[in-house]
């Protein structure tokens, strides 16, 4: 079974930037798309930004201009670089890739922004 791990998170000022990353145990062949998502203290999981095979890319409202995703197939690796970070920011990011068969999903990394 593939896993996917994610790092990077950490406390920011707002304003500031963070790049996070999802670390695959090995290649993914044949997903559908792989995202990042986020989840606040009693909010919904959403999705922040998703990323196609093509290299077509999709972005919620609220990050549109500030969030950058990419991936790096030959490091099994998915980057989200993200800007001019908010408070509204803050939350558990995490990863995952849509295969045929199912979803794969990390743990998750905390990014707050706090000043």
């Amino acid at each position: 079974q593939v896993q996917l791990v994610e790092s990077g998170g950490d406390l920011v000022q707002p304003g500031g930037s963070l790049t996070l990353s999802c670390v695959a145990s090995r290649k993914i062949a044949g997903f559908n798309a792989m995202g990042w998502y986020r989840q606040a203290p009693g909010d919904q999981r959403e999705l922040v930004a998703q990323i196609r095979p093509s290299g077509a890319t999709v972005y919620a409202d609220s990050v549109k201009g500030r969030f950058t995703i990419s991936r790096d197939g030959a490091k099994n690796t998915m980057y989200l670089h993200m800007t001019s970070l908010k408070p509204e920011d803050t939350a558990v990011y995490s990863c995952n890739a849509i295969m045929p068969w199912g979803t794969l999903r990390g743990q998750g990394t905390q990014v707050t922004v706090s000043s």
